[in-house]
């Protein structure tokens, strides 16, 4: 989930976004516009937004338990299903633990990733990705900055569940490295890593 305000520049107006889709569908309610990809919500416009939920300051907002419960509240008040979402970090700092190639592809490799409370297999294609680098992880459910949703996928048969993230893809000055971010030691697994 990804949530949006901005006040200053576009009004009293949350976005929010859960997926992408190609063919979106709108349906439009008094100070609420529901984007679906067939029956299923993927995101919504929440006008006078500072009168039904409580924003911090910032344009991007961190999804909290009380924020889902205000929006499945507007949700219900327009006859729709509530969403289920999970507020923990979707981009947390990671440790490869292993790099092996994949079997089908020359330029792919399947990484074993600890981040924290579990071990993600990811298949990466970055030239500088290795054993024991400390990294930007986006978990299955995270939107990044362009709006790409990730979700668990099949690379040339073997399956990958996140994403070991760019400078680029994080929407980071890029310092002109080829590949993925590599962290420093003063990093630690686990670690939620903010995203603008």
């Amino acid at each position: 989930m990804k949530l949006t305000y901005n006040k200053e520049n576009v009004g009293d107006v949350l976005f929010v976004t859960l997926k992408k889709t190609d063919s979106p569908s709108y349906e439009y309610h008094d100070g609420l516009t529901i984007i679906k990809d067939g029956d299923e919500i993927i995101g919504l416009n929440i006008f006078e937004a500072s009168k039904k939920v409580n924003l911090h300051e910032g344009v991007d907002i961190e999804p909290t338990e009380d924020i889902v419960e205000a929006i499945n509240k507007i949700l219900e008040q327009n006859g729709e299903e509530r969403i289920e979402f999970d507020t923990t970090p979707k981009f947390v700092v990671g440790r490869v633990l292993e790099k092996t190639k994949h079997p089908d592809a020359d330029k792919l490799n399947v990484c074993k990733v600890d981040v924290g409370e579990e071990v993600l297999q990811i298949v990466c294609g970055a030239p500088n990705v290795d054993a024991d680098q400390l990294v930007v992880v986006a978990k299955v459910g995270a939107v990044m900055p362009d709006g790409l949703y990730i979700k668990p996928s099949t690379l040339r048969g073997v399956e990958s569940t996140g994403m070991i993230c760019s400078k680029k893809e994080l929407n980071l000055e890029d310092d002109g490295v080829k590949g993925i971010y590599v962290l420093d030691d003063s990093y630690e697994t686990a670690q939620p890593f903010e995203v603008k």
